[in-house]
């Protein structure tokens, strides 16, 4: 069966999966990018970013590549797709990423402001969807062809599937970094009673991989 999945989701110790004060300068807020230094050094990240075969390819880097394995549609939280808040001023802003996001298949954004979808290279279509988390994940399913969907991020988007008890397997990196403040995973989640289960951890590079799943 296709499962809603949640890859290579970086975490710090206690919990953060993003630093406080996101903008245009900050997209994964401050000292944000210290929960990512497990992934920037990996050939997956360099190629994605124009690296051509450079990078690591150990243990960090093979588990970011099987996130990606048997993914039809991905769905992603606004904030994910950009800085904007609020209505849509135009339709300027079109992702992170420039003209060929690393998706390259339908991507769902939740919003609560239409927008028409946007094609960009290497087959990624964002579609904007405003009937909330079930619409997009029935959107999705039916854009995977029976291919998995991933939940991107961020953490808000994370934790509404996770409440739903929608979510099938997770993958969380964690960082040996302490945030004290920002977008915390866990604050008020019993994942043990929503179902969940930890089944394997591994020890990579620069990140320690814990794979939760649920319970059967």
């Amino acid at each position: 069966m296709p499962k809603l999945r949640v890859q290579s989701f970086a975490l710090s110790l206690d919990g953060y999966g993003a630093g406080p004060g996101q903008d245009l300068q900050n997209p994964l807020g401050i000292r944000g990018p210290e929960l990512m230094e497990w992934f920037f050094p990996t050939r997956l990240f360099r190629a994605m970013h124009g690296g051509g075969g450079e990078g690591e390819t150990g243990i960090d880097n093979t588990l970011a590549e099987e996130g990606f394995a048997n993914v039809g549609a991905w769905i992603l939280g606004r904030n994910m797709f950009g800085p904007v808040r609020g209505p849509w001023p135009d339709d300027s802003w079109k992702g992170w990423w420039g003209d060929e996001p690393p998706y390259h298949t339908p991507v769902f954004v939740l919003t609560h402001h239409p927008r028409p979808p946007l094609a960009m290279k290497g087959g990624t279509e964002f579609r904007f969807v405003t009937e909330g988390i079930h619409e997009a994940l029935a959107q999705a399913k039916a854009a995977a062809g029976g291919r998995d969907v991933r939940v991107g991020g961020g953490v808000s988007t994370v934790r509404q599937y996770l409440q739903a008890g929608l979510i099938d397997e997770l993958h969380l990196a964690l960082r040996p970094v302490l945030m004290g403040s920002g977008e915390n995973l866990f604050q008020g989640l019993d994942l043990h009673s929503l179902g969940y289960e930890c089944h394997r951890s591994v020890a990579g590079e620069r990140a320690t991989h814990m794979f939760l799943r649920k319970r059967g």
